[in-house]
């Protein structure tokens, strides 16, 4: 993981008296990771982005957008995703945010908010190791880094395919569960959200009986057909 540059709290104050006039709140994507059936991706320190992973509708600078992932196999599959937001860092710090979840969680869906590591926080480690634990080690009045994780465990079906879309948006679009990661100073958020949909599998195979029926149907055609062909 990526080493953080600490601001002294002295240094933000001055940094934001430089800066009286209103600003549009920046952020930045200090790293994000995705843990598809134990291999990690991590983009932010150069790996390639998995065939499986969409990112066309993503933006890696501010960590915003839409991602796609797209698994097929049968048998039992995990996914995680990892990231690291931050807001006006330059100004006000890295260590003023705190997380929150909300909604219910769907079956075999978990998550994990937490520091990333830098300090007290194990996200990324259980996120190497699919465990995220469904815990939020930064709330509000607990302020530090905020980092959040979601995952999923799955099994797929002969030609079925799994996809997995994830959300990161400042603006909260819609309900369902979801994790957020908000900015003590500037007051901006981010929400993170994701679903999972199984489709497809095998063409279903008529019955016996079904098919007896239809070797019965097309011998009384052939017979008709010669007795036609001998008059």
């Amino acid at each position: 993981m990526k080493t953080k540059q600490f601001i002294s709290f002295a240094g933000a104050v001055l940094l934001g008296f430089s800066s009286l006039s209103a600003q549009a709140v920046i952020i930045d994507l200090a790293e994000w990771a995705v843990n598809i059936d134990g291999v990690v991706s991590d983009p932010t320190l150069g790996d390639p982005i998995p065939a499986e992973v969409d990112v066309s509708l993503f933006d890696d600078i501010t960590g915003l957008g839409s991602i796609s992932i797209t698994i097929t196999g049968a048998g039992a599959h995990s996914f995680d995703a990892f990231f690291d937001h931050e807001f006006d860092e330059a100004t006000n710090t890295f260590f003023n945010e705190s997380g929150a979840v909300n909604g219910t969680l769907a079956a075999g869906q978990s998550w994990e908010i937490d520091e990333p590591g830098f300090v007290f926080g194990d996200i990324f480690t259980n996120f190497e190791n699919s465990t995220l634990d469904n815990s939020n080690a930064v709330p509000a009045g607990l302020e530090d880094d905020v980092s959040m994780a979601l995952g999923w465990d799955f099994v797929l079906g002969v030609g079925e395919t799994a996809t997995i879309d994830l959300l990161l948006s400042d603006t909260l679009t819609g309900g369902g569960f979801f994790l957020s990661q908000t900015d003590a100073d500037s007051q901006a958020s981010i929400f993170f959200s994701g679903s999972l949909s199984i489709a497809g599998g095998p063409v279903g195979v008529p019955e016996p009986s079904i098919l007896l029926l239809m070797g019965i149907g097309l011998a009384g055609i052939l017979v008709r057909r010669r007795r036609v062909h001998q008059a």
